[in-house]
């Protein structure tokens, strides 16, 4: 305690001297500042010159998964000159980062296959499709050289639609009333003496100062009433001469607004993850991989390369892989780096500890379906003025995203569905063409006819039916069971990694992470050996 009280008073001393951003500074150096940097200050690549000092040769490592947690850790070993075998059963880099473009194919394990006949130029990231400005995602970005631009997470001109509602509701309207709505019940609480235990006298005029403006409430003489306001929208904008606008009609009743449930849909941006600005590669989230794949070497990569076996032995490992012609090989190297999803790896036959392959199996794979839905002319742009962001529903397509790059061009593809459990497994066991469908009949619900008249191709992935993946991500029933524990720890000279083996689970950022930590383990194991 006296050693928080010390730093506190270290803190305002600073400030007091030489100001807020002096006391700014002094926060980050100490570590409380709540910055970004801190989350990557302590990882150091492992460096050639590391080898060359001391004489050694940089051992073999080969890497199981071609996924961004592979080749990120086939990128930093590269850094000290370790020699990377990347082993990839499917046809294609990336794994989960997936951007479907014209010509791309996929079959399913229920045998579905998939032709993807999107215009040229148009694009639907299958897999991750944003980047929280907090994550080392975009430190990769900015060291790979690829481009970045803005993803509109949030958007107050996008939708509200749950099926109690009459009509689907613009964002910001919805936001306004809740906002609104609970401004006014607590100024009405705080003024009749409700919270008199709780806050001071002075601090309930600042929190009544802060109720007026936050929900744009009357002044008590009008019993602190929301009656809404311009926030709401606008039937008729504003315009030149005479024309003030013509806001939208009073708020329906705090009743009706609170059935409605609107307000569930806020809380996502408050997410440390989801807070607007978000970013995104240019041209497609493959990007990554395929910045990745440039700098490990095209030749370091085996594709259509199936594990079949992994054997850890006294001085290394030995792993056995199968090629598409279903002719086997066998490579040894000194360490593996498993990045296979754990229930993925829990199939490949091995003869590590028993209680590995029974951690493998513990994280539950959960069910995921995305679809892309391409449109012959971007009429949310010109006909509802929504660029970007994203329209919340309680329908099993769950959400619709409009894309947040190429404004003003004649097509655009929409994310039809993004659905996790039981919604996904409702649509990944329909065909393709139902699924389309289905999410055509459910989009009509809150855009009208428009949006299945204008539908031109789609494509769609159920990631817990995508081979070699299986789920859209995992979930651990605890990581405090050992199972998480036991993976995170080497097991012989096999090394697992994966954005499931982090904290921050379906990101890119974890996967990135994870590679970090097993690249360390290793490096500094052979350092010290």
């Amino acid at each position: 305690m006296s050693a928080e009280v010390t730093r506190r008073h270290l803190l305002r001393s600073l400030g007091a001297a030489g100001g807020a951003g002096v006391m700014f500074e002094a926060m980050r150096a100490l570590g409380v500042a709540g910055t970004a940097e801190a989350e990557t200050a302590n990882y150091q690549a492992p460096k050639r010159g590391d080898f060359i000092t001391t004489g050694r040769v940089a051992p073999r490592v080969v890497i199981l998964g071609a996924g961004v947690a592979g080749l990120a850790t086939a990128y930093e070993l590269g850094k000290a000159g370790y020699q990377c075998t990347i082993l990839e059963a499917k046809g294609r880099v990336g794994g989960r980062n997936w951007t479907v473009r014209e010509g791309t194919a996929e079959t399913d394990l229920d045998g579905h296959s998939q032709y993807s006949r999107f215009a040229p130029g148009q694009y639907f990231n299958a897999g991750p499709a944003r980047i929280a400005q907090s994550h080392v995602t975009l430190d990769y970005c900015r060291e790979l050289g690829v481009p970045v631009e803005a993803f509109v997470n949030q958007n107050a001109n996008a939708y509200v639609y749950n099926q109690n509602m009459p009509a689907p509701t613009r964002f910001r309207t919805a936001k306004a009333d809740m906002y609104g709505y609970v401004s006014e019940l607590l100024s009405k609480a705080l003024d009749q003496g409700a919270l008199d235990q709780r806050v001071s006298a002075v601090d309930k005029d600042r929190l009544l100062t802060f109720l007026s403006d936050w929900g744009a409430v009357g002044p008590k003489a009008d019993g602190y009433a929301y009656r809404g306001t311009d926030r709401r929208g606008y039937v008729v904008p504003p315009g030149a001469g005479e024309e003030a606008g013509t806001p939208l009609g009073a708020p329906d009743a705090i009743s009706d607004v609170l059935a409605r449930q609107v307000g569930r849909n806020f809380s996502f941006e408050f997410g440390y993850d989801q807070a607007m600005m978000m970013m995104q590669p240019v041209g497609g989230m493959d990007a990554i991989p395929r910045a990745l794949v440039d700098a490990v070497g095209a030749g370091n990569l085996r594709l259509g390369a199936k594990v079949t076996r992994v054997a850890d032995r006294a001085t290394g490992v030995d792993v056995v892989f199968s090629d598409r012609y279903g002719v086997e090989y066998l490579i040894q190297a000194e360490f593996c780096v498993s990045t296979l999803p754990p229930h993925v790896m829990a199939r490949v036959p091995t003869n590590l500890d028993p209680r590995v392959g029974a951690a493998l199996r513990y994280p539950v794979a959960l069910p995921v379906g995305k679809l892309g839905l391409e449109q012959r002319r971007r009429w949310w742009e010109t006909d509802l003025r929504i660029y970007g962001g994203i329209t919340a529903t309680d329908l099993d397509i769950v959400q619709i995203w409009y894309p947040s790059s190429g404004f003003h061009t004649q097509r655009g593809v929409l994310l039809g569905y993004y659905n996790v459990g039981p919604d996904a497994l409702t649509y990944s066991a329909l065909t393709p063409a139902q699924r389309i469908d289905r999410a055509l009949t459910q989009g009509e619900r809150v855009h009208g006819p428009t949006y299945r008249a204008e539908y031109a191709s789609g494509f769609s992935v159920a990631w817990h039916r995508t081979p070699h993946l299986e789920a859209g991500w995992v979930e651990w029933p605890s990581r405090t069971s050992g199972e998480y524990a036991l993976l995170n720890s080497p097991a012989g000279h096999v090394y697992f990694a994966g954005d499931w083996l982090t904290y921050e689970i379906a990101w890119q950022a974890g996967a990135f992470a994870s590679a970090r930590r097993a690249v360390t383990a290793i490096h500094q194991r052979v350092m010290a050996s």
